[in-house]
């Protein structure tokens, strides 16, 4: 029997990349997985349709209150619970490398607005279902730039230093309900949308590899693997902590 047999998972930002290949691990191993994202869900739920796995697709944007309470609301009426909640969707690949002092506070807003403002919106959508269940998890998607101080993006390294402390105080007010709460804190990762992005792969891609134990690039199967223990029974007395999955580049 699969060990996510019957479970419920929520994935954000799931039409691609990580968000995608967490999706897919979920599925593989019997959880009822809807993927959520604010375009490209529907293809990527007919992917995995037709691999023979339950999933939905939901179109959300996390940036929006009423688009985070349809989608939880829709999830409950569908299904009646929600056990795995994974914060996935963030502003990242998009991203420009450049000087600090080169940006604005409009820049700040909307990453802070997507990355962590998005988790809490998600979060605080889903506990009261979690809460009353009595059980839950909830996998944050952090990065290893918040310990290794990634020169370039000070907006978004600071966006994911916030996703670690807000797992670790969301560890602590949701214990009680048997609500267990991660973070996961991947490399430099070779997803599509880092890919399509030149600038980035020229700027990390080889610094990345060469900072490493395991001298390969880290690619977004690496990272499902790890959300899938942490959502699984092998992980149940572990709750605010952050595992940094990048191939040996930070010991945290």
């Amino acid at each position: 029997m699969a060990k996510l047999e019957g479970a419920c998972a929520v994935v954000t930002g799931a039409g691609r990349g990580i968000g995608f290949a967490v999706a897919r691990r979920l599925a593989e191993e019997g959880a009822k997985v809807v993927i959520s994202d604010v375009r490209g869900q529907e293809e990527a739920a007919d992917m995995l349709a037709g691999a023979g796995h339950d999933v939905i697709a939901v179109q959300g944007d996390v940036t929006s209150e009423v688009s985070v309470d349809t989608l939880v609301d829709g999830v409950m009426s569908r299904f009646g619970h929600i056990d795995i909640l994974v914060n996935n969707a963030a502003v990242a690949a998009e991203l420009k490398p450049q000087p600090f002092e080169e940006l604005i506070a409009t820049d700040w807003h909307r990453i802070y607005d997507v990355n962590v403002v998005g988790i809490f919106r998600m979060c605080r959508a889903v506990s009261p279902h979690m809460r009353a269940a009595g059980a839950g998890r909830i996998i944050n998607i952090a990065s290893g730039a918040a310990f290794k101080a990634t020169s370039g993006l000070m907006h978004y390294v600071a966006s994911k230093g916030a996703v670690i402390a807000m797992t670790r105080s969301l560890a602590s007010e949701l214990a009680e309900d048997n609500i267990l709460v991660n973070a996961i804190a991947p490399g430099f990762t070779l997803s599509e949308r880092v890919q399509a992005s030149p600038d980035l792969v020229d700027a990390f891609g080889k610094v990345a590899v060469s900072s490493r134990l395991l001298k390969r690039h880290e690619l977004p199967a690496d990272i499902a693997n790890v959300v899938f223990f942490l959502a699984g029974p092998d992980a149940s007395f572990i709750t605010g902590q952050v595992l940094a999955a990048d191939g040996g580049s930070v010991f945290h």
